[in-house]
């Protein structure tokens, strides 16, 4: 499998053709952004961990039956996915108020949701994301009803999915963003899963441990990115004894 031109290149991963037509390799940079790109770093390492938790991620999803875009790992950095033609509405699952959540509807940070809220947002950072509804979607053909459905129903599964994942780890899943897209009329689960779309709260010290830190200016941002790879990698090993 040879990796050949780059295809697309977004905020933080780049995305290249391969040999197979059906094939792309997905890179992880380092570059972190917030505020649509209106802020910017580059950490260094950052791009290697994002791809480590989101393989050890995607395995035990497709290991509990979530259809995924990933194939397997290719290097520190790089993933071998399916491609997939992206449908443009990011699906959000929030467990815990927190974010813009907290800010629309005056929701103390921290109160949990009486049942997981599934919410849409239009992908385009040159009109922020906005929220839609179901109406907008059929509306604008960005996705069927059977599709919309079938993303949504697959965000609830991935959502139970993970709280068992990271509370076995002793973490807190405060909400995240998932994308789809179609792949031989399949719609499966793309881009990637990472503290960088997922709110991560430790749950014994409620320290944030995502990408909140680079948001609000708290400093340690690869460095607990890498302890929530570090409790992953301590439970995959516990699986294998």
């Amino acid at each position: 499998m040879e990796k050949k031109e780059k295809l697309y290149e977004g905020k933080a991963k780049v995305l290249y053709k391969t040999d197979n037509k059906d094939l792309l390799v997905q890179y992880f940079k380092d570059d972190t952004t917030a505020f649509d790109g209106a802020k910017k770093e580059v950490l260094e390492d950052k791009g290697v961990i994002n791809c480590s938790i989101s393989t050890a991620i995607f395995e035990y999803l497709e290991k509990n039956g979530i259809k995924t875009h990933f194939v397997e790992r290719l290097s520190s950095r790089e993933m071998l996915v399916k491609g997939c033609e992206i449908i443009p509405v990011e699906v959000v699952v929030r467990n815990i108020a927190a974010g813009s959540f907290s800010r629309r509807y005056g929701v103390k940070e921290g109160t949990p949701l009486k049942k997981p809220l599934v919410e849409y947002f239009y992908k385009s950072d040159e009109l922020h994301d906005p929220m839609v509804c179901p109406n907008h979607v059929y509306l604008f053909e960005w996705a069927t009803k059977e599709e919309l459905e079938e993303m949504t129903n697959t965000a609830l599964k991935v959502n139970e999915l993970l709280k068992k994942f990271f509370d076995e780890i002793g973490i807190i899943l405060v909400d995240f963003k998932l994308e789809f897209g179609r792949h031989n009329g399949e719609v499966i689960l793309a881009d990637e899963i990472t503290p960088d779309s997922c709110r991560l709260w430790d749950k014994s010290s409620m320290e944030v441990l995502d990408k909140d830190r680079f948001r609000k200016d708290m400093g340690k941002v690869v460095e607990s990115y890498k302890e929530i790879y570090k409790r992953i990698m301590e439970r995959y090993e516990g699986m294998k004894e």
